[in-house]
């Protein structure tokens, strides 16, 4: 959890650790992180862009377990599409 959420972060992507049932891991470490949606909303993602949101988390998370002490890469990578998509669904539109 604390590990994803860190990585997660570093791409433009904010989530919290969370514990999950019988969690082993410590309170601030934890083994699960939880994703809400309505920054989403209130962008007005719809499913495709959800869809692209979930596959960028998982390019994270795949990286993150790859290189677990490293994973700049992923990070920097996904960063450049989370800011693309957040240019294109600003939270106040008109705005911009």
């Amino acid at each position: 959890g604390k590990a994803a959420t860190e990585s997660l972060e570093h791409a433009g992507i904010t989530c919290n650790k969370n514990a999950i049932p019988f969690d082993p891991e410590k309170p601030m470490v934890t083994s699960g992180i939880r994703l809400g949606t309505p920054a989403v909303t209130t962008r007005g993602f719809g499913p495709g862009e959800c869809r692209h949101l979930g596959q960028l988390i998982i390019r994270v998370l795949d990286g993150l377990a790859a290189h677990p002490t490293d994973n700049n890469l992923a990070e920097q990578a996904v960063r450049k599409e989370v800011l693309e998509l957040c240019r294109r669904f600003p939270i106040y539109p008109g705005l911009a």
